[in-house]
C-alpha cells in the first residue's frame, strides 16, 4: 500500500486533485514535495527523500544554495522585469560572466533550453544565409539519432523518439538524422546547403549516452573543414554535471555555439543562453529575434551568481570526485541487476535487467525508500544527484537502488 492509497494522507488527497485537473502529459512518481535543501526533499507527510534526478540537471547547485537564493531575495525587492526594450543593471554583469566562461564574445539570453535550441536553428540559418552564402530557404541542419533537444514543433521533428514526434505533425523541413557517432555518417551528410551540425555531446535524455572517444574532435573537424557551425546543446551536459564545466571540454572542442539552460537559472528560474563569438550571433539585428523574459534582472542576477560558482571549480571538482564513487559502485552491481551503465562524471545511465523490471517500477522501489530517480527508455534509469550531494549520502543513495535491483524482481 501506498500513500496515494490512503486518502487521509496530504500525499493521497493533493496528488489526486493534481491529477484530476492537470494535462497528462507527465506520469509522474507518487509522491508531492514541498520542501528541499542540498540534496533532500521533503514531502508533505513529512517523509525525506534524497534526490537523484536534480531537475534533470536544473539543480547541479542543489536545492536552496545561499548563494543563489541571496541573489535572487536582494534582487526580487529590486528590479524583476524591464523587457529588452531597456537595459537594466545586472545585464552586462550577466553577459560579461557568461561570455567569458564560454571563452566567447556575445551572449543571447533567453529562459527556457528549448528557446535557445531554437536560438541556435534561427542564428545557425540566418549566418548561413549572410555569412556562407546558402540561396534562400534551402539551408539544412544535421541532427543525430536518438537526440533530445526540446518539445517545440520544430525541436520534435527532428526527433527519432516517437512520444516525442507522433502526433504534432506537420514538421518543418530542413533538418537531416545521422547515427550519434558515426562520422562517417556525418561527412557524407554534410552539402552545400549544410549551415550547422547540432548535437549534445553525451545525449542524456537517451540514457546517458556517451559518444566514441574522438568523435567530438571529429565532429569539429569537420565542420571547420566545411564551413559549418558546431553547435553543442550543453543544456543538461554543460555547468559542472560531467566533472568539467562543459562535456566538449572532454576532448577538449570549442563549438561555435554553445547552447546552454537548466542549471544556468540555479534551479530558481529559468534561464538559458546561446553563446557564440559576434562573427555568428552578430548576424541578428533588431527586430529578428526576442523573448519579453530573456534576459531579466532576476534571470541575471541568478545567472551570474552560477557562474561566479562554476568559476570556482568546485563542482567541476565534485562531480569528478563523486563521479568516480558513482563508477564504483555501480560496476560492482553488473551483473547483480544491473546490465550497464554509461558514466562521465557525477551522471549516469542503468540499465537494470528486464528481469527486475521496468525503469518506473525501479524508480517506485526507490521512492518506497525515499530516492527520487527517473526512468527514460524501457528499464534504463538516469542517475543525476545536486553536485553538492555528501559522499555518504551518495552511498546511501546507491546502497537503496543496489538493494532494489538485487532483491530478485519487482511486480510492474
Amino acid at each position: 500500500m501506498t500513500l496515494l492509497d490512503r486518502p487521509e494522507t496530504r500525499t493521497g488527497e493533493i496528488f489526486a486533485r493534481a491529477q484530476a485537473r492537470t494535462a497528462h502529459n507527465y506520469h509522474p512518481l507518487p509522491v508531492v514535495l514541498e520542501h528541499a535543501e542540498g540534496a533532500w526533499m521533503t514531502d508533505v507527510d513529512g517523509r525525506r527523500h534524497l534526490d537523484m534526478l536534480a531537475g534533470y540537471s536544473a539543480l547541479n547547485f542543489g536545492h536552496g544554495h545561499p548563494a543563489l537564493l541571496a541573489a535572487a531575495h536582494e534582487q526580487l525587492d529590486r528590479l524583476t522585469l524591464t523587457s529588452r526594450a531597456f537595459v537594466h543593471d545586472r545585464f552586462a554583469e550577466f553577459t560579461e560572466a557568461l561570455a567569458d566562461l564560454c571563452g566567447k564574445e556575445m551572449v543571447l539570453p533567453m529562459n527556457t533550453g528549448a528557446e535557445a535550441v531554437e536560438t541556435a536553428i534561427k542564428v545557425s540559418r540566418k549566418w548561413g544565409y549572410e555569412v556562407k552564402g546558402v540561396p534562400a530557404d534551402r539551408a539544412t541542419i544535421i541532427v543525430a539519432g536518438g537526440n533530445f533537444h526540446g518539445r517545440t514543433t520544430t525541436i520534435v521533428g527532428f526527433s527519432d523518439d516517437p512520444d516525442a514526434r507522433d502526433g504534432f505533425g506537420p514538421f518543418t523541413p530542413g533538418f537531416r538524422m545521422v547515427p550519434y557517432g558515426d562520422l562517417a555518417a556525418l561527412e557524407a551528410a554534410i552539402d552545400e546547403t549544410t549551415v550547422a551540425v547540432l548535437i549534445e555531446p553525451i545525449q542524456g535524455e537517451g540514457g546517458v549516452i556517451i559518444p566514441p572517444e574522438g568523435y567530438l574532435r571529429g565532429v569539429r573537424a569537420l565542420c571547420t573543414k566545411h564551413a559549418v557551425l558546431f553547435a553543442a546543446d550543453e543544456i543538461q551536459s554543460g555547468l559542472g554535471r560531467t566533472g568539467r564545466t562543459f562535456a566538449c571540454d572532454h576532448e577538449d572542442v570549442v563549438p561555435d555555439l554553445y547552447v546552454l539552460g537548466k542549471a544556468l537559472g540555479g534551479g530558481v528560474v529559468p534561464v538559458s543562453a546561446v553563446v557564440a563569438d559576434s562573427d555568428v550571433l552578430g548576424v541578428l539585428r533588431p527586430g529578428q529575434h526576442g523573448s519579453t523574459f530573456g534576459g531579466n534582472p532576476l534571470a541575471c542576477a541568478v545567472g551570474v551568481t552560477a557562474v561566479r560558482l562554476l568559476e570556482t571549480g568546485e563542482p567541476q571538482r565534485r562531480a569528478t570526485e563523486l563521479g568516480v564513487l558513482l563508477r564504483e559502485r555501480l560496476q560492482a552491481m553488473l551483473g547483480r541487476g544491473l546490465v550497464s551503465f554509461r558514466a562521465r562524471g557525477l551522471w549516469a545511465g542503468v540499465d537494470v535487467d528486464p528481469a527486475v523490471g521496468t525503469g518506473r517500477a525501479v524508480c517506485e522501489a526507490l521512492l518506497g525508500r525515499g530516492v527520487l530517480a527517473k526512468d527514460t527508455h524501457g528499464s534504463t534509469l538516469r542517475l543525476a544527484p545536486p553536485l553538492v550531494i555528501s559522499e555518504e549520502d551518495l552511498h546511501w543513495g546507491l546502497d537503496q537502488l543496489e538493494a532494489v535491483v538485487s532483491g530478485g524482481g519487482i511486480t510492474g
